[in-house]
């Protein structure tokens, strides 16, 4: 069996007890660093067999691991924090167990793109993950010109290197669009900016210590464009497509809520 564990993203007492028991039995434990994994057992007084596994040597570690899932072994999968497979080492070898029919549990936990969301007061009935901001300039432009049609918030992932630079670009292309800036969730010197873009740019001028994550709030979006999604929608549904699925599609398209789009078309 494969056990993929959610880690803290800051403070060791987020640890579930569903987890600790897990890498207690695990016949192996297979870490993003090791170093890092020892420091969360040590604080919990738990005894495990710690293996390597990130993205450097993802490929030639799933190979190793899965001979011993499909013998019987019980492997736990962990990251540095947060649950591995987003945006983490571990995809590669959770596909691979499912493809050779090892089972497969996952043990929930603490999650920054959750927290950070919560956090910024920005929540909405639905929100967007991206993962880490593009590197290049391009990318990022292109980037905000979609957000610039998503009526809900968007979080994403960025270093602390790259953060003035991304945040800089963003208020040049959204100056007054909301936004948080979340950074060492869960830890000691745990901060939160929130404002507009432009306000929140100016506050980073240089790069922070620590894990970055943002919040972007939701694009507002003028009436007329929702009159243009309910016109879609009514096409849709003239065509032969389902109600639900003819509100879902538009609002995939448009960023404008599912569940507004499909009240509103009734």
């Amino acid at each position: 069996m494969l056990a993929v564990c959610a880690t803290p993203i800051g403070n060791l007492e987020d640890v579930t007890l569903r987890v600790l028991r897990e890498l207690a039995e695990a016949d192996l434990v297979l870490c993003e660093d090791t170093r890092r994994t020892k420091i969360l057992l040590e604080r919990h007084g738990v005894d495990a067999r710690l293996m390597s596994y990130h993205e450097h040597n993802e490929a030639e570690r799933t190979d190793q691991v899965l001979p011993r899932l499909r013998a019987g072994e019980r492997v736990a999968l962990t990251s540095d924090a947060g649950l591995p497979g987003v945006s983490d080492p571990g995809a590669r070898l959770i596909a691979a167990a499912l493809e050779a029919g090892v089972q497969v549990t996952v043990l929930p936990g603490p999650s920054a793109v959750e927290t950070s969301l919560v956090t910024s007061g920005l929540v909405g009935e639905r929100y967007q993950f991206v993962g880490y901001l593009p590197r290049a300039e391009k990318a990022r432009v292109e980037l905000w010109d979609e957000l610039a049609r998503w009526s809900f918030p968007v979080v994403a992932f960025e270093s602390p290197r790259r953060l003035p630079a991304s945040l800089a670009s963003l208020a040049e292309a959204m100056p007054e669009r909301s936004l948080a800036v979340c950074r060492e969730l869960t830890k000691r010197f745990e901060e939160v900016a929130r404002g507009s873009a432009s306000e929140v740019a100016k506050q980073f001028s240089e790069p922070p210590r620590g894990e970055i994550t943002l919040v972007i709030g939701a694009a507002e979006v003028e009436a007329g464009d929702e009159e243009e999604a309910l016109a879609a929608v009514a096409e849709l549904v003239e065509a032969g497509a389902g109600r639900r699925q003819a509100a879902d599609v538009v609002a995939r398209l448009t960023g404008h809520s599912r569940n507004r789009l499909y009240r509103a078309s009734l």
